[in-house]
């Protein structure tokens, strides 16, 4: 009998949710995604330390000698998103994801204008616009982006989409992809009902996953639908059938390592009852965010914790810049870390406290234990300064 992944490949498009090449490599998903948290995780890997290293230099050249470093590392991020998307898009047959910075989710035209930047990047790598998402935050001005860009043909992912207004707009405007985030539900829920664990069945994000796709199905939009961000693969079982997953490497290997029948949950052909289409103007969609607080806290953590990453990474690239040109390092990161994410001062982070990227976190969590302790973050970011608490 094939085991759980590979029956899942069989009805669902796997994605690989890492930055790591190797794993990508192994596991041989048709996509995968990435963006400054999986690059931030991936970075720490020495493999790739020749592949940024060569993105500062090139900057640098670009940029000039007398361009700033801040110049030069905001340059390179740009080069170092697409040069892990080359690097990327060698493996898989199909497409990968690129992220527009998330400081940029809640202006329109300068989202506009990165993607086009990102686009050209691959373009000028002789790669098409056919192989390459451009991920932007789930708020109405990240949608109304992703509409402009989908009709210049630049294809989007939607990203940090937990409430169902998000996901109508986002089929309203006519995107390619969009990427519910399965796990954060889950854990807003229980940090709220005080439960510990739900099955898969009543998992609060399995539930909205399959509520946006029956509609999406039902009612004949194009866009489809990629649930992500998953705590385990009971949520991954649940979901058998959607359009898309993209799931951990860890979660991969639990699901290639299981075995068993896999029955498919959700069918294109044959959805099951959704409620009537709707139609939003930007008032309803504000009207219907307000009155979910699950979604609209989890939107506005989301874009805190993906921007946090960016400037972690922006630190990193900047300390390595100045390596490389025989500057200072830079050591203040994991000070900074702890002061945005411990936020009951314990000294340890806890996953339901970390505001970036699930895959950051896992990339520091060595132990396994849950939670980050100072020495977990100096030893995954190679900062060799005491926190100074």
């Amino acid at each position: 009998m094939a085991n759980l992944l590979d029956q899942l490949a069989a009805m669902t498009v796997v994605v690989a949710d890492t930055g790591d090449i190797e794993a990508i490599r192994q596991f041989t998903p048709r996509d995968a995604t990435t963006n400054p948290s999986l690059i931030l995780a991936a970075a720490q890997i020495p493999t790739y330390q020749e592949l940024i290293d060569r993105s500062l230099r090139e900057s640098r050249q670009a940029m000039g000698a007398e361009a700033g470093a801040d110049a030069v590392v905001s340059e390179a991020l740009d080069e170092i998103s697409v040069t892990f998307g080359k690097e990327i898009l060698k493996i898989v047959p199909g497409r990968v994801s690129t992220e527009v910075d998330a400081r940029l989710s809640y202006d329109t035209e300068a989202t506009i204008a990165k993607a086009r930047k990102l686009i050209g990047l691959y373009e000028a790598a002789g790669i098409g616009r056919d192989r390459v998402l451009i991920k932007i935050a789930s708020t109405w001005p990240g949608i109304r982006a992703a509409e402009q860009l989908e009709k210049e043909g630049i294809h989007c992912n939607l990203t940090l989409l937990f409430g169902f207004a998000q996901a109508v707009a986002c089929a309203e405007a006519g995107v390619t992809l969009i990427s519910p985030f399965v796990g954060r539900i889950l854990d807003w829920h229980k940090k709220h009902s005080g439960r510990d664990s739900y099955p898969g069945p009543e998992d609060p994000g399995v539930i909205s996953v399959t509520q946006i796709f029956n509609y999406f199905k039902t009612h004949g939009y194009k866009t489809e639908v990629m649930g992500a961000s998953f705590r385990n693969i009971d949520e991954i079982i649940e979901l058998a059938g959607c359009d898309l997953l993209t799931i951990s490497p860890a979660l991969m290997d639990q699901l290639r390592g299981s075995q068993g029948v896999l029955e498919r949950k959700l069918n294109a052909l044959d959805p099951a009852p959704s409620q009537e289409k709707i139609h939003l103007e930007q008032a309803d969609f504000e009207a219907m965010m307000a009155g979910d607080a699950m979604a609209s806290e989890k939107l506005d953590e989301g874009i805190r914790g993906f921007s946090k990453a960016i400037e972690t990474l922006e630190a990193q690239l900047a300390h390595r810049l100045a390596v490389l040109e025989g500057g200072a390092a830079f050591t203040h990161a994991v000070h900074e870390i702890f002061l945005l994410n411990d936020l009951d001062g314990d000294g340890c982070i806890t996953r339901e406290e970390w505001l970036g990227s699930d895959a950051v976190f896992d990339a520091l969590d060595t132990d396994k234990d849950g939670r980050l302790a100072p020495a977990d973050v100096r030893g995954g970011l190679g900062a060799p300064l005491a926190l100074g608490r």
